[in-house]
């Protein structure tokens, strides 16, 4: 089967959706299928392309058995409603165009947040004749709205609209999360067609570790309760609260002994930066985007990481990847998300829930996880069993049949 993938985020990009696809497809290749991925010179999240790589209409080459096809786009910071759609409709347009040159693919795939890709991914089937299938990672243009980007319009009515077109247009919408997938049966769309395969993680890479010592002594961390966000810094994600907390918590007596490190780049990041110089904190450190090796290297250094989204109903919805990873590396969770990824959390047992936008609970919980050793090592323990139920590879081979089953013209089994 050669599958056709459309994404605009990839490797060497270390965000959820490059890192997400790259080891799906990886998984792919390695069971002897052929995939070709169509993608964009690696840019995000700060809209300059990375070294070792040019913006050009075509460049090819190979990376773990995936052929990976970059095409030109109009590349941009990730911030700027405006900006960020056209870098959106030019991947769009040059992927399009792009696919006409890949022969005998079976399937395309057109993975979001932004569905521009899968507009794309969509025209591919239709000029192809071949299946058309929606990863859908994100509800968008809803998120845009939940975050206050963009306000009701005319515009945003539209998208919504051409988002379940696309939904009904697709031979199989592949879900993250359970509830997206209510989410869309409740918008008309057939449950039948829908498949959920969650975020999970690399257990090769993601697995406990010792702290690096070198970034310890770099960051004068040695002896210090190192609490931590590692991923974008967005609007979404409201990264005050942990500043918040970080203030709050350097007042106590013992405050001294706390560190929070916030690593990534995003649109809020130097919003962030500024509040923290303002609240003169001296326990906060920034880090900008690194590899996907010294990623691993960063989150070892984490005696708690904080996973948090602001408060809002679609955010219920939403399971971020970071929680496997952290599962992975042993790491206990402090979590800021309400619904369906709070549910792992507590069923898991693999940290301890506060909610969204409410510095004082997450203070309250960080102490408390940091002054009980016990507790500590049992929710690490929890999450390294957790793990194994969100392995990657496991999750590329159910989503794998999925596929199999829709080129073979076979009804997708239905997952409960």
């Amino acid at each position: 089967m050669h599958i056709l993938f459309l994404t605009d985020n990839f490797p060497p990009e270390v965000n959820a959706p490059a890192s997400r696809t790259f080891e799906h497809c990886r998984e792919w290749a390695a069971a002897g299928h052929k995939v070709t991925v169509i993608t964009c010179a690696p840019n995000f999240p700060k809209g300059k392309v990375f070294s070792g790589y040019r913006n050009r209409l075509w460049q090819k080459e190979e990376m773990c058995g995936i052929s990976v096809v970059r095409v030109w786009s109009y590349i941009t910071a990730n911030e700027g409603f405006a900006r960020r759609v056209i870098d959106y409709l030019s991947y769009m347009i040059s992927a399009l165009l792009a696919s006409l040159f890949i022969r005998r693919a079976d399937i395309v795939i057109g993975t979001s947040p932004q569905f521009f890709t899968a507009c794309a991914a969509y025209g591919v089937g239709w000029l192809k004749k071949i299946p058309f299938v929606f990863e859908l990672r994100d509800i968008w243009p809803e998120s845009i709205r939940a975050v206050g980007a963009m306000n009701q319009s005319a515009a945003l009515g539209g998208l919504e609209k051409l988002e379940l077109f696309l939904y009904r247009k697709a031979a199989l919408v592949v879900s993250v999360t359970h509830s997206f997938r209510e989410d869309l049966t409740g918008r008309g769309i057939d449950r039948e067609k829908i498949r959920v395969v969650t975020n999970g993680l690399d257990a090769t890479r993601f697995k406990p570790q010792g702290k690096d010592q070198t970034l310890v002594e770099r960051h004068g961390l040695a002896g210090k309760f190192v609490s931590g966000y590692i991923g974008t810094h967005g609007l979404a994600h409201g990264l005050e609260t942990v500043l918040d907390a970080a203030e709050a918590i350097s007042c106590r007596p013992s405050g001294e002994k706390y560190r929070f490190l916030f690593l990534g780049d995003g649109a809020h990041k130097a919003q962030l930066i500024a509040l923290a110089t303002t609240k003169q904190l001296k326990n906060v450190i920034f880090v900008d985007t690194v590899s996907k090796d010294e990623v691993v290297k960063y989150w070892s250094l984490l005696d708690a990481s904080i996973i948090h989204l602001k408060k809002n109903e679609l955010f219920r919805s939403v399971i971020p990847s970071k929680l496997f990873e952290c599962m992975g590396m042993g790491i206990p969770v402090l979590h800021g998300v309400e619904g369906e990824s709070a549910g792992i959390v507590e069923k898991e047992n693999v940290g301890l829930v506060f909610q969204p936008e409410n510095a004082e609970e997450l203070c309250r919980k960080l102490v408390e996880l940091s002054e009980d050793g016990a507790l500590r090592r049992r929710l690490s323990i929890n999450g390294q069993l957790a793990a194994s139920r969100y392995d990657r590879r496991a999750l590329a081979s159910k989503m794998l049949g999925y596929l199999e089953d829709l080129v073979a013209g076979r009804p997708p089994k239905y997952d409960l």
